[in-house]
C-alpha cells in the first residue's frame, strides 16, 4: 500500500514538474540566445509542409531572368473552363469579359487597361501575363495572394483563348460549330465564308 502512494506522489510531482515547465512568452526577451530574442528565426532552408516551390517556372513563369513562352502544364478544357470562371471573377471588373479593357471598374472611372487584342500583347510570351498577375505592373496591383498559380495560369490560357478567338478561321472549327456560326446560334456574325475570320464580340 506504502508503494502504491509514494508511485502515485511521484506521479503526480512529475505532473506538476511539466505543467510548470520553463517556457517563454511570446516575444519575451531571452538572457539565452546572443540575440536576446526568444522567438527563434526559421532555419535556413527550412520549407513549409506544401509549399515546396522547386519549379521555377511553374512559380514564377520565368526561365531565370526570361519569361517563359509556353503555359507549364498541359492545356485542356478543364483549364480553360477554370481560367474563365477566374477570369471573370478577378480580370473581368477592369479588362471586361471579353478582355477589351472596358469593364464596369473602367466605366465608372478607373484608368482603362489596354486591350488583350492589341498586338503588342498578342506577342508577349505566356510568362508575361503570369508575371504581371504576380506582381502587378503600372496601375494594376499584383494579384497573388488572391489567385494561386495554378488559377493563374489557368487565366493565361483563357486570355489566349480570347486573344485566338478575335482571329480565328472559321474553317478550322469542326462542322458543327460552323453551323452554329452560319446559322447565327453562336451569337456571333456568319463570316463571308468558311474561309473569313469567325469573330466574338
Amino acid at each position: 500500500m506504502a508503494l502504491v502512494v509514494l508511485a502515485g506522489a511521484a506521479a503526480a510531482g512529475c505532473r506538476q514538474d511539466m505543467h510548470q515547465a520553463a517556457r517563454y512568452d511570446p516575444l519575451e526577451r531571452s538572457d539565452f540566445y546572443a540575440d536576446q530574442r526568444s522567438a527563434r528565426p526559421i532555419v535556413e532552408g527550412t520549407v513549409a509542409r506544401g509549399f515546396l516551390r522547386d519549379d521555377k517556372r511553374f512559380y514564377t513563369g520565368k526561365e531565370g531572368a526570361a519569361l517563359v513562352s509556353d503555359i507549364p502544364e498541359p492545356v485542356t478544357k478543364e483549364l480553360l473552363l477554370r481560367g474563365r470562371d477566374r477570369f471573370n471573377i478577378y480580370c473581368s471588373p477592369c479588362h471586361g469579359r471579353t478582355g477589351e479593357g472596358n469593364g464596369l471598374i473602367v466605366q465608372r472611372g478607373l484608368k482603362q487597361p489596354p486591350s488583350f487584342h492589341i498586338d503588342r500583347l498578342r506577342a508577349q510570351p505566356d510568362g508575361y501575363f503570369f508575371d504581371v498577375m504576380t506582381n502587378g505592373f503600372g496601375a494594376m496591383q499584383d494579384y497573388s495572394a488572391q489567385i494561386a498559380p495554378q488559377e493563374r495560369w489557368a487565366i493565361v490560357a483563357y486570355v489566349r483563348a480570347l486573344q485566338y478567338s478575335r482571329r480565328v478561321n472559321a474553317a478550322d472549327l469542326p462542322e458543327a460549330e460552323r453551323a452554329k456560326i452560319d446559322s447565327g446560334e453562336a451569337g456571333v456574325a456568319p463570316p463571308a465564308s468558311h474561309g473569313g475570320s469567325a469573330t466574338h464580340e
